[in-house]
């Protein structure tokens, strides 16, 4: 998602960053596109793809609760680490 969020691309574009499969990425598309988190246009023949941030904006809020959480665990496994440490 980070490929489309500062600019439209092709899906030939996002094939080759990616290295899958056409159809593969059109089926990922297709999907985040019914959710309604990345936005499609045509353009000639080409439908460009970019990331829709308001509908991702609520699910970084919610991740972000998380982050806490794995933060503070982080920290307790370093203490514990570096008590070990201590021991040997």
């Amino acid at each position: 998602m980070s490929y489309l969020a500062l600019q439209e691309r092709p899906v030939g574009d996002i094939v080759a960053a990616l290295e899958l499969e056409q159809p593969s990425v059109s089926k990922h598309l297709r999907v985040l596109k019914d959710v309604g988190l990345v936005r499609a246009r045509r353009d000639g023949r080409q439908m460009l793809y970019r990331v829709n941030a308001d509908a991702i904006r609520p699910l970084h809020e919610w991740a972000s609760t998380f982050e806490r959480l794995w933060r503070h665990q982080l920290h307790k496994l370093k203490e514990r680490a570096e008590e070990k440490m201590k021991e040997v």
